[in-house]
């Protein structure tokens, strides 16, 4: 999976919205997200190491995706639930 992955990141036709469409990057395994900013830490993908950082800080906090969780029915932690209520929690 990690190789269809980054080929598919590092593709130059890849539309500049690629995330939209890429499960990995919504991923809650932090090794994947390690891993993206590593390779997001060069020039020409600014922008995607801005949102992989982002990504990443609430996978380092939470340990999962809180954004998720009614979906998942996975219930909210206190922490998670005050998170979600901030502005700008959501992508």
């Amino acid at each position: 999976m990690i190789d269809d992955v980054l080929g598919f990141w590092f593709e130059e036709s890849a539309p500049a919205q690629w995330w939209k469409k890429d499960p990995a990057f919504a991923t809650d395994p932090l090794a994947i997200h390690d891993l993206a900013v590593r390779l997001f830490d060069q020039d020409g993908h600014e922008d995607n190491l801005k949102f992989e950082h982002l990504h990443r800080d609430i996978i380092v906090r939470f340990g999962r995706y809180p954004h998720r969780n009614a979906l998942l029915v996975r219930t909210s932690t206190p922490e998670e639930e005050g998170y979600l209520q901030q502005p700008g929690s959501s992508f």
